[in-house]
């Protein structure tokens, strides 16, 4: 171990001590794209001893640009990504235990997959499932990093049960992005410093220092120059359903998740979000345009043509996925364009 972890134990904030610790620890990463296999990477050639990835999803080769484990093996194979993930995983450190869980995290089993780990980390594509994660966190006493980036911008945030201020405190506070990368686009060296983001609170967290977690919410954009550190160590509230004295957990709740329902005879699912959204046609029309997609419009509704799949989309956050009854697959394609 020490030839393998040398220059890491060297470093004094982890050393020997901290580096034993790092063995002992269990890591869940929910999402297997960008930030989740960079991450991954990155805590697995540290010597964490397990990691858990979940994801529903397989690989394709839009994927390949910034999600840095995966090869064209692994896109011509159609291979699902946490079993991917575990494979070049243990390439890489054949002394970190892989589990690959093909499967959606929501608020079914998200806490019994979280149970006995010691970290979250977000790699997800929505925040549904991030407020589902939240919740968790909370109930769980688990600490877990928020991560986000689109185009060329990235943030982070460490939420620690007990200490910091929840998601759920700092979501009428804070610009959160709502673009995806299927909308907008994204370059990997803001994945990059995202995942550098996310990973050293993680090494911080699993080596115990807590005197060293940052305490603030970190926005950049690299194509711009432009770079925030806003400080949150008061925006915890008391009286906040996730975190605060009394905790409902209302992201556990299944009257927020979003709906989805196989239209009787017809090869289509409804989609409908937990209330109702008040969505810009003109705005998402001329978006999409520009990412490549074809779509058609009238003052009522979007039309968006995907390879196999049609999605028409109501201004109310509703959404009609036609060509699919597979109720999670449309659910998907339904976060890829409202995030």
């Amino acid at each position: 171990m020490d030839d393998r972890y040398s220059r890491q134990i060297l470093f004094s904030a982890i050393g020997r001590k901290g580096q034993k610790t790092l063995r002992e620890k269990r890591v869940l990463i929910i999402g297997a794209g960008a930030l989740g296999t960079g991450n991954a990477e990155l805590l697995a050639r540290a010597g964490v001893g397990h990691l858990t990835i979940a994801d529903r999803d397989y690989v394709e080769w839009s994927n390949l640009q910034r999600q840095q484990l995966y090869t064209e093996s692994d896109a011509r194979a159609r291979l699902p990504k946490a079993v991917a993930a575990q494979q070049h995983l243990a390439a890489i450190n054949n002394e970190t235990s892989v589990q690959a869980l093909i499967k959606d995290a929501d608020a079914a089993n998200l806490e019994e997959i979280a149970a006995g780990h010691d970290l979250i980390i977000d790699a997800t594509d929505n925040f549904e499932t991030r407020w589902i994660m939240n919740d968790v966190s909370q109930k769980l006493d688990i600490p877990w990093i928020y991560g986000a980036c689109v185009g060329s911008l990235g943030m982070s945030f460490t939420v620690i049960p007990g200490q910091t201020p929840c998601m759920n405190c700092l979501w009428k506070t804070l610009p959160f992005q709502s673009m995806t990368c299927d909308t907008g686009g994204i370059i990997a060296p803001a994945v990059q410093m995202v995942v550098a983001y996310q990973s050293a609170e993680a090494l911080k967290i699993l080596a115990a220092d807590w005197a060293a977690i940052r305490k603030t919410f970190l926005t950049f954009d690299l194509w711009k120059n432009q770079f925030q550190s806003i400080d949150m160590s008061g925006a915890r509230r008391e009286d906040c359903p996730s975190c605060g004295k009394k905790r409902t957990y209302p992201f556990l709740d299944y009257a927020r998740h979003t709906k989805t329902t196989v239209l009787c005879g017809r090869q289509t699912v409804q989609v409908r979000p937990p209330k109702p959204a008040h969505i810009s046609i003109e705005q998402l029309q001329s978006r999409l345009k520009e990412a490549g997609f074809e779509v058609r419009a009238n003052p009522f509704l979007l039309a968006i043509q995907f390879e196999k799949e049609r999605m028409v989309l109501f201004r109310d956050g509703r959404a009609l996925i036609h060509g699919t009854r597979d109720t999670a697959y449309a659910r998907s394609l339904y976060q890829k364009i409202i995030g």
